[in-house]
């Protein structure tokens, strides 16, 4: 009974992405429909920061779904349509943020930071090797391991 119920809520979780869109949102048109789903994927919503207008219920998200929909009507390219709403709400709002000299920090961190781990690694292992770790043995010692190691 349990697992029945844990399957129902994990299908109805996993779905609720698709109710984001709503029936009287679509567009007539199947192929200006498939564009503007498209661009909604590549659009953050600005309330919920980690989903894409197509994925939120938020009615900010809805409020630029239709702009999107609409600026497809309007015979927009869809560079024009991100171009617009970019200049809006900047660029926060695009969920893969651009290659340009303002984002090279973003893009060139990771790199940075997995070389930096690599070069700190490099130099730990480096002052490891060839260092005596440990003490001699005492005499009393020394004379205990021979005498173990002649048996």
């Amino acid at each position: 009974m349990i697992r029945r119920l844990l399957v129902i809520a994990f299908l109805v979780i996993s779905a609720w992405p698709a109710f984001a869109v709503n029936p009287d949102e679509v567009l007539a048109d199947p192929a200006l429909e498939a564009r503007a789903r498209g661009l909604s994927a590549q659009l953050r919503c600005m309330v919920c920061q980690n989903q894409s207008i197509d994925d939120s219920n938020a009615e900010l998200a809805k409020d630029l779904r239709l702009l999107v929909r609409e600026r497809i009507s309007n015979g927009d390219s869809d560079e024009a349509v991100i171009a617009y709403v970019v200049s809006r709400y900047g660029e926060f709002v695009l969920l893969n943020p651009r290659f340009e000299t303002k984002t090279l920090i973003l893009w060139g961190a990771p790199v940075m930071l997995l070389l930096a781990g690599a070069a700190a690694m490099f130099v730990a292992i480096r002052r490891r090797t060839g260092k005596v770790t440990g003490t001699a043995l005492s005499a009393d010692e020394q004379a205990r391991l021979d005498a173990v190691l002649k048996d």
